[in-house]
Parts: C-alpha cells; structure tokens; sequence
C-alpha cells in the first residue's frame, strides 16, 4: 500500500453530525452555543442532537443559524463524570451519550461528538461500534501544541487503555500517521515512539519490540520513523506523531496541562507585582495575547477515538463554546475526508491474518 491510499481530498456536501448535548460540565448550553458557532462558519453542517427534546427545543430555538438545521432526539438519562463505564454499558440505553453513538452506528451521522465521561463514551464506543479487524486496542489522538511548523503534533495514546504490547504501538503508529496526514496535511509524517532515552538499547522489552516493527512499515506506509523520542520531544520539531501506551500519554498530557497554568498563574502574579511590572504587561500585551492564542487548548480541543468502525471526538468535559466549537469542526473535517475509511484501509494493511479480531 503506499503513501497516498489514505490522503484524498474530500467531497463537498453535507455533513451530519451526532452530538451528546448532555455531557459537558457546563451544560446543555454551551454545548448548543458551540453548534451555532460551528454552523456560521460552515454552512453544510447538520447536527442531531441528543438529550431531553423540550430543553433542546428551547435553547435551539433561540439559534437563528440552528433554525432547520437540527434534528432532536428525546434522550432523558444522563451519563455523569462519576458513572462506572461498565454501569453505563449494562443501563445506559436511555442517556443522551448512547443515542449519540448510535446514530452513528446506524449510519444516520458520520461522527459522535461528545464532552462526557471518557470512559463510558470508550466503553460505549467500543460496544456499538466495534473494533476495526486487525486492532486489539482502540488509541485516543490528541492535538498537542509544538514548534513545528504546523503547530501541532499527534500524540496517541492518551488514556484509552493503560496498557499497549509491541503490536498495539505499531497500530498506533499506523493510525497517528494516518490521522496526521489526514487532519494536518502532513504528506510523509514523522513518527517518534516515546521512550525514556533515544538509544536503541533503552526501554522495556515491548518498546524494543517496537522500534523494529514500526521501522518495517515505515516505507510501505509512506512514513518517516525516527526512532526514540524523549518527552521533550512532544512538543518539540523532531516528530510529527508521538507513540506512547495511555498510561504514559495520558500523564504527559496532564503534566503539560498543569504546566501551562503554572506559567500563566505565575506571569500574571509577575506582571501584578509593582506599578513598573504593570505598564510593561500592557506594553507586552499584544505579544501575550498571540501567545495565549497559539497555545490555547480550546482551539485543539477534540480527542479522536481512533481504531473504531466509526469516528468518535472527545471534547474535554469543561469545554466552553468556543471548545465545543474546535471539536465540531474537527469532527467535520474527518467526516468530509472519510476518514474512517481511510483509517480502515490503513490499519488492514498489516492486520492479522489468524486470530481474533475482536
């Protein structure tokens, strides 16, 4: 298979797609409030949207850019950040969070947008939409900010599940390259796999398994592995998709995270501390807002599940509108793009021929 099977341009015409209304912190609201401003920007996007129909039928009444096109589907329950996902999946089937993946599942939306609980909506996902044949473990991609050129660099896993063997990081070598080149327009991606040092002799045994089996597919994939990858390196020039079990993806994710808000708490106490530190914040004002603008994480914000027969986004919990917004727009993208179906191919190309595929 070569390098361009998976990159195609995609066709114009609209667009649908499944959003959980009830799952965010901050309410129904927002939610609606990030579908309007999704839909002035894009006239094809057609959303069915998922909670109870009067309370949806309210706020989507005061959207003059909603008007006809929203479609509501009544979904009393509720799924909440504190549900056990194996609870969701045995008596989920009147939450706001299973009707939007089923929408999906039944081909009626290409995408299933929702800000809920991260494990129920994997555990969801997984149930209805099945596993792609040849993954034995679905992967979470996120955007993480870097110096690259494109700004971004893809970084899966980040929590789907703790663990990964040799085999599973191949997978997900193949799927972040695919979602690289798919979602950034990087032609010939550069993948990193992250480990404690960039000497082949570094690292536990499966991730030594790793290095050789990701080397491999790298020509036929259409991809440029450059080995070992520190954590430095995530945001860093050197890789353009890092590799990495959810374990370690999803604590590097919340060390960066915890990072940014220590520098801005930290610049902010700095620019308070004297009347001089004061005029020189509103002197450097301009720069600090450009700043705050490239790194800020509601306009990134969208965690694809990826290895599914289906495209799930993940938007953070505590998304305002402009966050639900950024997921929204990434979902129509990689609907418009038929990502799925790219990613299928992609990950066929060195399923299994013998055992499971569940």
């Amino acid at each position: 298979m070569t390098a361009q099977t998976d990159h195609t341009t995609g066709t114009p015409g609209r667009t649908i797609l499944s959003v959980d209304a009830m799952g965010g912190d901050q309410g129904p609201a927002v939610v609606v409030a990030g579908c309007d401003l999704s839909a002035r920007k894009n006239p094809d996007i057609r959303f069915i949207l998922h909670g109870p129909k009067a309370e949806l039928e309210a706020l989507v009444a005061r959207r003059k850019t909603l008007q006809g096109r929203c479609e509501i589907r009544d979904a009393t329950g509720v799924v909440t950040m504190d549900d056990k996902p194996s609870h969701v999946v045995r008596n989920g089937k009147d939450t706001s969070m299973w009707s939007a993946i089923e929408s999906v599942r039944n081909g009626e939306a290409t995408v299933a947008v929702s800000c809920g609980n991260t494990g129920a909506l994997m555990a969801l996902s997984m149930i209805r939409l099945r596993k792609l044949p040849g993954v034995n473990r679905p992967a979470i991609a996120v955007l993480y900010p870097s110096i690259n050129p494109q700004g971004f660099n893809v970084m899966l896993d980040v929590g789907a599940d703790v663990r990964a063997d040799a085999d599973d990081l191949v997978r997900f070598a193949l799927m972040g390259m695919s979602y690289a080149r798919n979602a950034i327009d990087l032609p010939r991606p550069r993948v990193g796999l992250l480990n404690v040092g960039t000497e082949e002799h570094k690292g536990r045994t499966e991730l030594k398994e790793a290095y050789d089996l990701i080397r491999d597919q790298q020509d036929a994939a259409g991809f440029e592995f450059v080995g070992f990858v520190e954590g430095g390196d995530i945001s860093g020039d050197r890789a353009d998709v890092i590799v990495t079990d959810g374990f370690t993806g999803n604590v590097a994710i919340k060390t960066g995270e915890g990072t940014a808000s220590l520098v801005g708490t930290r610049l902010r106490e700095a620019f308070r501390f004297s009347p001089l530190s004061r005029l020189a914040s509103v002197l450097a004002y301009p720069s600090l807002r450009r700043l705050s603008k490239r790194v800020d994480p509601r306009r990134v914000n969208g965690g694809v599940f990826l290895g599914l027969n289906g495209t799930v986004v993940k938007s953070h919990g505590s998304a305002d509108a402009t966050g639900v917004s950024a997921a929204i727009k990434l979902a129509a993208r990689l609907s418009e793009i038929q990502f799925t179906d790219k990613l299928a191919a992609r990950v066929a190309a060195v399923a299994p021929t013998e055992g499971p595929t569940e």
